[in-house]
């Protein structure tokens, strides 16, 4: 699909959409069960890109897994170090940071050489942070290309006695999560210290929620000290919550057009972060609830712009920045300098497009200003970046002309978006 041309919706949504589990807590998940000696089974897997990445390169690491359903959301993890095959090895991230960085982390338990690559836009992302403490933790680590990037072959073992490493936390919280994951089988577990602040605390707190829910107890989450008790996991039955970073797009889609939107599962219980967006739009006038079955999100009045930190919301940057043009007044996004270097400049390049349609939006040092205005006719591009992608679809239900190119992008987390966008009329 080279264009998707956007029909703006013209009236007010009263719409139930299911979300795809979250692809955050799959590939947490999926890293437990991998580790964890016996038989896991995970339910509602998203069917997205990093998702499968990660399927693919842990069965090429050794790990069985098994359909347990005709879609595939449904699998039969069997796990533990002694199923790894010896290297060398070469595993396939993709575009998935998040897979890259966890199998980064992961290969250090094998047997010989692992080499982990990605496609060309994920050979750019930052992956110093990491390498330097895996290198301190003992492992072997050797970049090809360029220092601090894909391609990057992992020789391990850590050095287990190992009872601390020091590392950023204002870059990537996926780098503290690999290190998380694996640090239960250190002697004595692993402190993590923070040389700066923690700038993702709500995905560092998911990671320790899902390692409880696999066996590890007692991860301790402060500013700048993360403590993992030594243990290990243990198989479980474990259901994937819908995914709370794409629920914010039908949900900005009733702020947006008006009308009602809920989304089933997502609930006042939900570990992500994300799920707390439905407040944002609040603030902005809508009305949300949030309950222990769905979250609803319905807008009848006038939005209005506002001042917030998104700083634990940060995926979410690119939805508020859309609707931030329909209200009044201008709104004020900071604290998410770091998602620079996420799938895209998500400051520089989503203002660069959003300007293109008409949008007065300017990027600052460490967010963004959107200033409301007559959006016009434009094609938008997507930086490779699935969440600009589903972003730009939102603003094109709003006004009329834009099309939003290589949509194909959001096959990365929900590859039937385009579908949900449809089934919004």
């Amino acid at each position: 699909m080279t264009g998707y041309r956007v029909a703006p919706l013209g009236a007010a949504i009263d719409a139930v959409v299911d979300v795809p589990g979250s692809k955050s807590i799959a590939n947490r998940a999926l890293f437990c069960a991998a580790l964890a000696a016996g038989e896991s089974v995970l339910s509602n897997l998203p069917d997205g890109d990093d998702t499968q990445a990660m399927v693919v390169a842990l069965r090429t690491l050794g790990v069985e897994i098994e359909d347990g359903s005709d879609d595939g959301s449904t699998v039969r993890v069997v796990g533990g170090r002694s199923r790894f095959r010896p290297g060398p090895l070469t595993l396939d991230a993709g575009l998935a940071g998040t897979t890259s960085r966890f199998l980064t982390a992961l290969c250090a338990f094998g047997n010989g050489r692992y080499t982990i690559d990605g496609g060309a836009p994920l050979r750019t992302r930052p992956m110093a942070p990491l390498h330097d403490a895996m290198a301190t933790l003992g492992a072997d680590i050797r970049t090809h290309a360029a220092t601090g990037h894909l391609p990057v072959t992992v020789e391990g073992p850590f050095d287990f006695s190992s009872e601390e490493v020091t590392m950023p936390g204002d870059v990537s919280s996926q780098f503290l999560t690999a290190l998380m994951l694996v640090a239960p089988y250190f002697n004595d577990g692993l402190r993590l210290v923070l040389s700066t602040e923690l700038v993702s605390r709500p995905y560092v707190r998911m990671t320790a929620a899902i390692m409880q829910q696999f066996g590890v107890q007692g991860v301790e989450v402060g500013d700048r000290i993360i403590v993992v008790p030594r243990g290990c996991y243990t198989p479980q039955e474990f259901t994937v919550e819908p995914d709370a970073s794409s629920a914010g797009y039908p949900l900005a889609a009733a702020a947006i057009c008006g009308g009602r939107v809920r989304v089933p599962g997502l609930t006042k219980y939900s570990i992500q972060g994300d799920a707390h967006f439905c407040h944002v739009l609040a603030r902005m006038g809508c009305s949300a609830t949030q309950d222990a079955d769905a979250t609803t999100v319905a807008r009848s009045g006038q939005l209005r712009g506002m001042a917030i930190n998104m700083v634990e919301l940060s995926d979410l940057v690119p939805t508020l920045a859309v609707v931030a043009a329909f209200a009044e007044g201008a709104t004020e996004i900071h604290g998410v300098g770091f998602i620079r270097n996420k799938e895209s400049d998500r400051l520089g390049d989503l203002c660069d497009e959003l300007q293109r349609a008409g949008v007065d939006a300017v990027a600052t040092a460490d967010g963004l200003i959107v200033h409301p205005g007559t959006v016009r006719m434009a094609t938008l591009g997507t930086h490779h970046d699935h969440r600009l992608a589903m972003a730009f679809a939102l603003l094109g239900l709003g006004a009329s002309g834009i099309v939003v190119d290589d949509p194909d992008v959001v096959s990365k987390s929900w590859p039937d978006f385009w579908s949900m966008i449809e089934s919004l009329r």
